[in-house]
């Protein structure tokens, strides 16, 4: 959430830097609200100031024995009329808050122009991709091939969207998740959690999924939780509202977990697959840190995605997203695309943000600075990788003409030496 103030004090500036991510703030609305607000904090305080100085003249009047039953009336219509405006000021922050809910994050000043994916910036580039001597097998077919891949079945027992993995392809999802975890803990200095998988409204507002993404969600309406949709939502609000001493900083916490999304207007939209299903494993990262090292964190931990894809040998590539693509709560992202030689093309598998105070505003998520005073702490966090996608990028990557698999190094001690999936 923005700091209201930037709002009261640059609403022009404001409106100007969320143009550039293809937002349009109802200033008019903004403006109506405000002066309601200021309206009634005004009344509210010249009834205050009365009351108060009504009863010092009661007080005075007591003590010189003189009747107070007239005033005593007017402090009692006072409260009366105190307790009304009172009421129309709480009953008006919320139409307020509301609106500055469904504001999405200013850009950083770095974050390139533009509307669209097709107005990313490429950044760097890591590895070549294979030439291959044969015809190039999608992963569905590579999987199907291997007889350990199966979404009929996956289809039957659940529905469209989801995936079921046998044998040798279920024990390379769990390796390739267990080497993240390894990895981001011993070599990147993350602390391992194992957290909920359903969530209150509460966290999901903290991470700015409510209200804005509700309807991407799964809930159980009868218990009042959420499906987590990242494990970002239970990692972060795991410091809400709350005061972090700063000999603490960073918290750097990563988790491996399903996340579950109804992905709700992707209709059309890579139905073949692993690409885009309602669940999905991840590994997740996420830093809490102090405001000045936020930038230099975000760089950090998305150069710590890159080590994953770089120690697979997966061809990829770094996009700074433009204002019109990145995400709502983000003020900067970076967007980590591996190289699917069947797709002929780069495919997002970790999206890296940093998202100042938006979601810890909202979380009050706070640590006492040297001056002792609380200030907000700041957010990043990105997938350290996506488990599924980065199964699907090996499979394709390192398919071979007789339909085998062979497997990264790296992953072999994970795999019980085996170094290939071979077909039955």
């Amino acid at each position: 959430m923005l700091d209201i103030q930037l709002l009261r004090n640059d609403l022009g500036g404001v409106t100007q830097r969320l143009a550039a991510r293809g937002y349009t703030l109802d200033s008019v609305e903004f403006q109506r609200l405000e002066g309601e607000r200021k309206q009634l904090q005004t009344r509210t305080q010249e009834l205050q100031a009365k009351r108060n100085a009504s009863s010092r003249q009661i007080g005075m009047a007591k003590a010189k024995g003189e009747d107070v039953s007239a005033i005593m009336a007017e402090v009692a219509n006072l409260g009366t009329e105190l307790k009304a405006a009172e009421s129309a000021l709480e009953a008006l922050q919320i139409p307020l808050n509301t609106l500055l809910m469904t504001i999405p994050n200013l850009p950083h000043e770095s974050v390139p122009a533009g509307k669209s994916e097709t107005d990313n910036v490429e950044v760097s580039r890591f590895g070549t991709p294979r030439v291959f001597d044969f015809e190039v097998k999608d992963h569905v077919d590579v999987g199907e091939t291997l007889e350990l891949l199966d979404f009929a079945t996956a289809t039957k027992i659940s529905s469209a969207r989801f995936s079921l993995m046998k044998g040798g392809l279920a024990r390379l999802h769990r390796a390739l998740a267990q080497f993240m975890l390894d990895t981001h803990t011993a070599q990147h200095g993350y602390t391992e959690v194992y957290v909920p998988y359903l969530v209150n409204a509460d966290s999901m507002r903290g991470t700015g999924q409510f209200p804005k993404f509700a309807e991407d969600q799964f809930g159980i309406e009868r218990d009042g939780l959420y499906l987590i949709p990242t494990a970002e939502v239970p990692l972060t609000n795991m410091v809400r509202d709350e005061i972090v001493a700063l000999d603490s900083l960073p918290l750097k916490f990563v988790a491996h977990t399903p996340c579950f999304r109804r992905e709700a207007g992707s209709y059309g939209r890579d139905t073949r697959g692993m690409i885009r299903q309602h669940q999905f494993d991840k590994v997740e990262l996420v830093q809490l840190v102090e405001p000045e090292q936020s930038y230099a964190t975000l760089e950090a931990l998305t150069g710590h995605a890159e080590a994953i894809l770089q120690a697979l040998g997966l061809p990829y590539r770094r996009m700074a997203l433009c204002g019109g693509d990145m995400g709502f709560s983000a003020a900067k992202t970076y967007d980590l695309e591996v190289w699917l030689p069947a797709q002929n093309a780069y495919r997002e598998i970790s999206s890296c943000s940093n998202f100042e105070a938006f979601q810890t505003r909202r979380m009050q998520a706070r640590f006492r600075g040297e001056k002792g005073k609380p200030e907000l702490l700041h957010s990043v966090n990105g997938s350290g990788l996506a488990v599924g996608r980065t199964l699907v990028a090996i499979l394709e990557n390192y398919q071979q003409a007789d339909g085998s698999v062979t497997l990264p190094a790296v992953l072999w001690s994970y795999m019980g030496g085996v170094q290939a999936l071979q077909p039955a």
